[in-house]
């Protein structure tokens, strides 16, 4: 037996009994059964819509009769997944719209959100769900680190935008996907653009720190206006987010097996957006993250109210909102 396949079976034992330890506590995810026709009527953004969770999450309201404006960058991807949410979910199904954005680009963003003021009478739902994850260095069009260009200053921009519609579609509701691994992170107030260094582990983190101190100033600001904002983190879910992770070739089969054995599946990841974007349970509750459809307790780092407007400020510079 050559030393390289003894090798191999050593780190996949391995592999499988570290992650049997990490997720064996997890619990099977009950999916939710909300009544058909729930959302007729309603008119919902989801952002990244064309794979893993937005996909999902797209799929499970068409199946409740909403109206699902999937927001993505490439448009050829999103039409083969609207075709594809369109054949499973059933004949009484909503409508889905697709429509071209790049968090990657402030223009982008601009141009979009001028068309769906332009063409929208109401948004009911607003899904911040696109991502990227340990990508390797490079800028969006404006110069940003692009992990906190995309998934943080992006979301930021088109959620500012598209606040006044918000707040005239009242009731209405802003759903934010972050991650539990903004535990690693803080935000580097001092470069938080990195320019003078890039680790892509920290810099997701950051974004996903900043996710959630969004979430918390933005519900501040909208009190009393019938509109909530509420994060979550969904997960360890099994998605293309981790597609500039490399993992060695020998390995890839174990982490395959690992992946289906213990991640959760698309559907399963969608839940708590689902559940923040439709159940009655959350009418009127704001400014929270939740976890598994529950209410989640975040570290003090995620809950500081004057991180939270400090970013807020530098932010709308970040954007051209300020000055």
């Amino acid at each position: 037996m050559s030393a390289a396949i003894i090798l191999t079976a050593v780190l996949g034992g391995g592999v499988l009994l570290i992650a049997r330890r990490i997720f064996s506590k997890r619990k099977s995810v009950k999916l939710l059964c909300f009544p058909t026709g729930m959302m007729r009527g309603k008119t919902i953004i989801v952002t990244g819509a064309n794979c893993g969770i937005g996909k999902a999450t797209a799929a499970e309201l068409l199946k409740l009769q909403a109206r699902v404006i999937m927001a993505c960058r490439d448009l050829g991807k999103a039409e083969e997944a609207a075709v594809e949410i369109k054949k499973t979910a059933g004949p009484d199904q909503g409508e889905v719209v697709i429509k071209h954005l790049d968090l990657a680009s402030l223009k982008s963003v601009h141009s979009f959100c001028e068309e769906i003021i332009k063409e929208e009478p109401k948004i009911d739902v607003l899904i911040n769900n696109a991502g990227l994850y340990q990508c390797p260095y490079s800028r969006t069009e404006e110069g940003f680190e692009m992990q906190l260009g995309v998934n943080h200053l992006g979301h930021f921009l088109l959620t500012h935008l598209l606040l006044d519609l918000l707040k005239t579609s009242a009731p209405s509701r802003i759903v934010v996907v972050s991650s539990k691994l903004y535990k690693y992170g803080h935000i580097n107030f001092d470069d938080l653009n990195s320019t003078a260094d890039y680790n892509k582990g920290f810099c997701y983190s950051q974004s996903k720190l900043a996710n959630l101190l969004f979430t918390r100033e933005l519900a501040r600001r909208l009190d009393g206006t019938d509109v909530t904002v509420n994060a979550l983190t969904p997960g360890i879910v099994r998605t293309n987010l981790g597609r500039h992770v490399r993992i060695p070739f020998l390995a890839r089969p174990l982490f395959k097996l690992v992946s289906w054995m213990f991640f959760k599946s698309p559907l399963e990841g969608a839940q708590t957006p689902l559940y923040l974007a439709c159940s009655p349970e959350v009418d009127g509750v704001t400014g929270k993250c939740f976890a598994n459809c529950e209410e989640e307790v975040l570290q003090p780092k995620a809950t500081d109210d004057q991180a939270a407007q400090r970013l807020w400020t530098l932010s709308e510079e970040m954007v051209g909102l300020r000055k």
